[in-house]
């Protein structure tokens, strides 16, 4: 049965038989121990008070307390139990109906909002899951409840529980009358929040636009108005919620005192025992609680039944295909393809394809082109079964498409769009994601390195992934395989190439002053796992501050600090805003207002309270003299600097000096210990890799002299000094970036690029392409034309939608569209040759990009 299809109470019928018989010898157990107190009480007043025996009275309050700890044990277990229940039967739901959703047809999502979805399958499948927890022991447990202190109310006084009974036939008239009103509304709630989440959810998706425009007016009274419908609609849901409460106390405050009337009566005539009104007035007491939990129970199915089916009426659409064959297993295809006659239409009769028919051969490689809106995209779409036809049909081999699962469809064809989807998480991750999905079928395994490494290389995005690797921090573990070839590299780099790579960087050198590292860095030398050192840390560390003083460093530094506040407000005045500005200073956009008010207050003079000291250190630590052009630093400062980098290295971080240099004999160095990065501070050594650097770092040893994370003239040197096997560790790093949400921290061409790649990684005997190398420059395109073409040569078939007219030459086949209809077809040279519509074509797009 389709998942859309089943009644909410399918799933607690069906799931889960043995915790619910479990659940329900718990509750029968607990009865017991809930009517014994009540007998209790009736023995505690008529045997033990009246015949003033403490042995009895110690016995039956034992067995009162006992039986009290034993129903609130067994309620608790009972609530557990629900809850478990309930999160078991909704993951099951989730998980079913989010396949469901992925499998609903592409125009399903054409008209839904992405809220509307997010909030279905999140918030409002939780309020179901909690019912279903207690959809059956909540009823059981009340009702069960109910007739056991009723019937042993009627055992007391007949009368009087008759008279108790009397009322609850008004409360279940009006409560569900009002719960009727409640659910209307509830309802309308519902939609008005999906509403709200769909605003809200297009607001972030065009944020961009909302700037550029300053349509935050509009914006704001979009949701506004969404928000004072809600407004009313809560409004009116909570007086009726509170008109049943008020109705449910009226009747629970009423019974006892007609109680206290009849049964007072009764006693004071001697046709009722004290003892048995106490335990009769204490039943009724207790007797009210399951009877509010049916009724609540009674509302909160109703809520549930609302948003199910509210739920459920959404997505209540069949899958067009099936997910797997039947009967069967999945097909092979030698990349034939046939199409008669295909006809697709949308709206009123507005057909996008006219009676497409086309026959492509198994390794044939045939470019669609066409003007915008000629229906290329739509063919391929259809092709890919990710649109279904209207009339007509699409052949795979002897295969119908109609006749095809989605695994056959997945098994055997790439699908690579102009626009392409990037996940949230790493390069690997995206490269993999379209092998993953084939490992259902065993013939396809991971691909190895090796593989993963070709599919980049093959659309050129290895300069991007190695960057990103340069860039990689990286731990113990990932860095063992190849620390020692990267300090081989070092120490050639170091001897034998340090002229070469002077211009482009400032080798770390522990008796020089480094102009293109921070203050901090310069004295420190090293850095920190525990964070101890960073330079949020420095003004407060007492040790470290002592030796500033100390060497007559302090003092220079806090006045460096002041003159950078001074010149970044003065240049700036009251406008914080020029982001430029800011890679000339150390003070952040952010902070920009707090230094103001520092220099506000200080009126030119050095400020005297500590927390305006404070962030002026934090300038002069941050202070690299080769970027923050915004102040200078004298040679004198410099050499003081190094001179405290030395005591600090040997008296604050206790590493041991060796007296001379390895070149130099009056210069001293580190003596570097073992490695070891549990220790509480890693000095920048040259024989040891610094975990807490990019991986560029640790490889020259040394800070690049541009802001330029790898400059033209740098690369060409890191390249010809690296070995392949060494670029493809590098590119293995690379692989782990995170690209951020939907890709958004890679460029379009590169979001591109690795879609391309994880397309080829499939190595499917179908590839579509629609313009999916339309965002790139000549030479990319260029490349991948040539692995194009190598696939050809495997016998792979590649339809391509094409854009640049100019690609159309590398191509067997052309097919020419019009209105959603083929007009012409065959090669480039031919079609040139008849000067017809793909002639003009060529012409007008000639013409216009000269």
């Amino acid at each position: 049965m389709q998942i859309t299809k089943r009644p909410l109470f399918y799933w607690i019928l069906h799931r889960y038989h043995g915790l619910q018989a479990l659940l329900f010898v718990i509750i029968l157990a607990g009865l017991f121990f809930r009517v014994i107190p009540l007998e209790m009480q009736k023995r505690i007043v008529n045997n033990a008070i009246k015949l003033q025996d403490v042995e009895l009275l110690f016995l039956y309050c034992g067995i009162y307390f006992g039986s009290v700890l034993l129903a609130g044990a067994t309620k608790y277990v009972i609530n557990v139990m629900q809850m478990v229940i309930g999160q078991k039967i909704l993951i099951e739901l989730r998980t079913e109906l989010y396949r469901h959703i992925l499998q609903l047809p592409l125009q399903f999502y054409r008209n839904m909002q992405p809220g509307t979805v997010i909030s279905a399958m999140t918030a409002e499948l939780n309020v179901i899951g909690y019912f279903l927890g207690g959809a059956i022991a909540i009823p059981l447990t009340s009702l069960l409840t109910f007739i056991v202190f009723l019937g042993y109310m009627f055992m007391l006084s007949p009368l009087l529980a008759l008279l108790t009974i009397g009322l609850y036939p008004f409360e279940a008239v009006l409560i569900p009358l009002l719960q009727k009103r409640y659910n209307r509304l509830n309802k309308k709630r519902i939609k008005t929040v999906r509403s709200m989440s769909n605003v809200v959810n297009e607001a972030i998706s065009g944020i961009h636009e909302i700037h550029a425009y300053a349509s935050f007016d509009l914006e704001e009274q979009r949701i506004k108005n969404l928000i004072l419908q809600l407004y009313d609609l809560l409004k009116q849901l909570f007086i009726v919620k509170y008109g049943i409460k008020f109705i449910n106390n009226l009747f629970q405050s009423f019974g006892p005192s007609l109680l206290f009337l009849v049964g007072g009566y009764l006693a004071i005539n001697g046709n009722f025992t004290l003892g048995a009104l106490v335990a009769f007035l204490s039943a009724h007491e207790k007797i009210y609680d399951p009877w509010k939990e049916i009724l609540d129970y009674y509302q909160g199915m109703q809520n549930a039944q609302v948003r199910y089916q509210q739920i459920m009426k959404i997505f209540d659409l069949k899958p067009e295909y099936p997910l797997l064959p039947e009967g069967r297993d999945v097909v092979d295809f030698s990349g034939n393809i046939a199409i008669k006659n295909a006809t697709f239409t949308v709206g009123n009769n507005i057909r996008l394809l006219n009676r497409v028919s086309m026959e492509i051969k198994a390794g044939e490689q045939v470019a669609i082109v066409g003007f915008s809106g000629s229906g290329k995209s739509t063919l391929i779409l259809c092709m890919d079964q990710l649109y279904s036809l209207s009339s007509g049909s699409i052949s795979y081999d002897d295969y119908s498409i109609s006749e095809l699962s989605k695994a056959d469809i997945s098994h055997n064809i790439t699908m690579i769009s102009q626009h392409p989807f990037i996940f949230t998480g790493t390069i690997r991750d995206n490269l993999l994601y379209g092998v993953r999905a084939l490992q259902k079928d065993s013939a396809h395994q991971l691909p190895g390195l090796d593989d993963q490494l070709k599919a980049i290389y093959d659309t050129g995005l290895e300069e991007d992934v190695i960057r990103f690797g340069f860039q990689a921090v990286l731990t113990k573990e990932c860095c063992a395989p190849f620390k020692d070839k990267l300090l081989t590299i070092r120490h050639n780099i170091s001897s034998r190439l340090r002229e070469q790579f002077s211009d482009v960087i400032e080798f770390y050198d522990m008796n020089n002053f480094l102009h293109y590292s921070s203050i901090r860095d310069n004295i420190i030398f090293g850095d920190c796992p525990t964070g101890k050192f960073d330079i949020k840390n420095l003004p407060v560390l007492k040790p470290f501050m002592q030796l500033l003083a100390k060497t007559g460093v302090a003092e220079p530094l806090l006045h460096l600090g002041l003159d950078i506040a001074n010149q970044t407000v003065e240049l700036l005045g009251e406008q914080e805003s020029d982001e430029f500005f800011f890679r000339y200073t150390p003070m952040q956009p952010e902070e920009f207002s707090q230094y103001y008010e520092v220099i506000k207050r200080s009126n030119g003079k050095m400020p005297t309270r500590e927390k305006d000291r404070y962030l002026l250190y934090l300038l002069a630590f941050r202070f690299n003299p080769g970027f923050h052009k915004i102040a200078g630093i004298d040679p004198e400062l410099e050499r003081k600097i190094i001179s405290v980098r030395l005591l600090f290295l040997k008296n604050v971080a206790m590493l041991k000096m060796n007296p001379r240099d390895e070149c130099s004999s009056d210069k001293p160095y580190l003596q570097c210990v073992k490695e070891d990065i549990s220790s509480p501070f890693m000095p920048f050594c040259s024989n040891q890799y610094l975990y807490s650097r990019p991986l560029l770092e640790n490889i020259l040893f040394g800070v690049i002299k541009s802001r330029e994370p790898i400059s033209e003239k740098l690369s060409n040197l890191l390249y010809s000094l690296l070995a392949k096997d060494v670029l493809d560790d590098v590119l293995n790093v690379g692989l782990d970036f995170h690209v951020g949400s939907k890709g958004d921290r890679l460029s379009g061409g590169q979001k591109q690029k690795l879609a391309i790649a994880r397309g080829f990684l499939r190595g499917t005997p179908i590839l579509f392409l629609d313009e999916a190398t339309a965002s790139l420059d000549n030479i990319s395109q260029r490349r991948i034309q040539d692995v194009l073409d190598a696939k050809q040569q495997e016998g792979k078939t590649v339809v391509a939608v094409i854009h640049r007219l100019e690609n159309a030459e590398l191509y067997n086949r052309i097919a020419m569209l019009q209105n959603g209809s083929v007009i012409e077809e065959g090669s480039a040279e031919e079609l040139l040759a008849r000067q017809g519509s793909f002639y003009k074509l060529v012409q007008g797009h000639s013409s216009r990009r000269a």
